[in-house]
């Protein structure tokens, strides 16, 4: 079955609890209406009753009581919807003003009711005054009453399902209306595709129940759109990187292959491809890896480690290029964690290649570490140029280059590193920053409380 729509559960739950609070309030009146009816009934009985006790005052006899009988049928004439019944003080019928009313009737003392050959009686048994007083029985025709209360039955039975109905129409109208902006809603969503991820709901316009799910939509399309964009450059990038190789191996195969050559030649070309193939076989591991990263799918041993002696080790590495390029090293502080060895000295050592490059020849490079009871800091930190502002937030993004004059296609550096690097410590459940001002640049490492021992 198909299930209802929101506007219809509305509309019908509009509808029941309409019905439910006007039978509730029918029956309410109906009740009161009632008790109503049977108080101006017993009023109306006790008056007629002073009247009757009057008329036989002192009617102790059946011969005083056949002395009053006249005047008794006289007070009756006047009241057509009472009947009374007249006993002795031993019981013995004296009168009947009604021969079809049966001959046993409600004897217990108070006001009742009761249902003669389809009509209701109201009947009154009272105490009588003295011990030898007749004793009276009233019966008081209410058939107008019952008439009256049936009709009210059927106004409230009436004005409950046109009181639905009415609800149920105009619930519907205005749950449609409500819900017109899940519909706008329901619309930018079936039109967003891979060409229009920048539509955007209007939260200014939006009822203050659908900010909150209009803003959680936008910033959703607002990822998607960001994630799309990335995708889209990271596969523009990607092409771009490949096809400075390729480029170079079609065209270098193709001038080998143009005369026959001697075996070392063969040999020379061979050995350029591959270098080439190299790069290439880097970059393809360097994406996975990163690949793996974005799935979750890095995860770092913990063994214990002392930071002094794997940054000692990786300057050690780096000694030899850097006193080519007149660059001092130096190492400050330590420190204890529990990591992957290989995973930390890469992305050191991804800092440190990064450092050497961009320092000029008598600069610095200097890695401090801070250990306390919140956090372990590592700061790698070079002297040179200063990275622009605007640069910084993108200096983790995949191929991303800071110098404009290494943007282009390049054998030795495609501007993964930075990327691996920020892979690396999220993955110690740590994260990593850049600053860059006054002729130094600084990268940050902060790992969390709970990695160090």
């Amino acid at each position: 079955m198909r299930r209802l729509s929101l506007s219809s559960r509305l509309a019908l739950l509009f509808a029941g609890c309409t019905a439910v609070v006007s039978l509730f309030a029918g029956v309410l009146f109906g009740r009161a209406s009632e008790v109503h009816f049977v108080e101006l009934d017993q009023q109306l009985m006790e008056s007629r009753l002073a009247v009757l006790r009057g008329t036989l005052q002192g009617a102790d006899t059946l011969e005083n009581f056949t002395g009053r009988l006249p005047a008794l049928l006289q007070d009756l004439a006047h009241q057509p919807d009472l009947a009374v019944r007249v006993r002795g003080p031993d019981g013995h019928l004296w009168f009947d003003s009604s021969p079809r009313l049966p001959l046993e009737l409600p004897s217990r003392p108070g006001l009742g009711s009761l249902q003669i050959d389809g009509i209701d009686y109201r009947v009154l048994n009272p105490v009588p005054d003295t011990q030898n007083a007749p004793r009276l029985t009233l019966l008081l025709d209410i058939t107008h009453h019952q008439h009256f209360l049936q009709r009210m039955q059927h106004l409230i039975w009436m004005t409950v399902g046109l009181s639905a109905l009415a609800t149920a129409i105009l619930g519907a109208w205005a749950a449609r209306s409500g819900l017109q902006p899940l519909r706008r809603m329901s619309a930018i969503a079936g039109s967003v595709s891979a060409d229009s991820l920048n539509a955007r709901l209007p939260q200014a316009q939006m009822p203050a129940e659908l900010a909150d799910l209009a803003k959680a939509f936008n910033a959703m399309l607002e990822r998607l759109d960001s994630s799309f964009q990335r995708l889209s450059a990271f596969s523009a990038d990607i092409a771009h990187e490949l096809r400075t190789p390729l480029s170079n191996l079609l065209t270098h195969t193709q001038v080998t292959l143009t005369r026959p050559r001697s075996l070392e030649e063969y040999r020379e070309a061979l050995h350029s491809n591959l270098e080439e193939l190299q790069w290439m076989a880097q970059l393809v591991n360097d994406m996975l890896y990163l690949a793996k990263a974005d799935h979750g799918l890095l995860t770092p041993r913990r063994e214990p480690l002392e930071l002094a002696r794997e940054v000692d080790a990786l300057l050690e590495f780096y000694a030899p290029l850097a006193e080519d390029s007149q660059i001092a090293l130096s190492r400050t502080g330590n420190g204890q964690i529990a990591g992957d060895r290989s995973m930390l000295r890469r992305a050191l050592s991804n800092l440190l290649d990064n450092a050497l490059r961009y320092t000029p020849a008598g600069g610095t490079i200097r890695v401090l570490i801070t250990a306390t009871a919140s956090h372990l800091r590592i700061s790698l930190e070079n002297t040179g140029t200063q990275i622009p502002a605007e640069q910084l937030p993108r200096l983790f993004d995949r191929f991303y280059r800071a110098d404009p004059a290494r943007r282009e296609g390049s054998s030795e550096h495609a501007g993964l590193g930075l990327a691996i690097t920020q892979s690396i410590i999220r993955a110690h459940g740590g994260q990593i920053g850049c600053e860059s001002q006054e002729g130094l640049t600084r990268f940050v490492i902060e790992l969390p409380p709970g990695q160090t021992p």
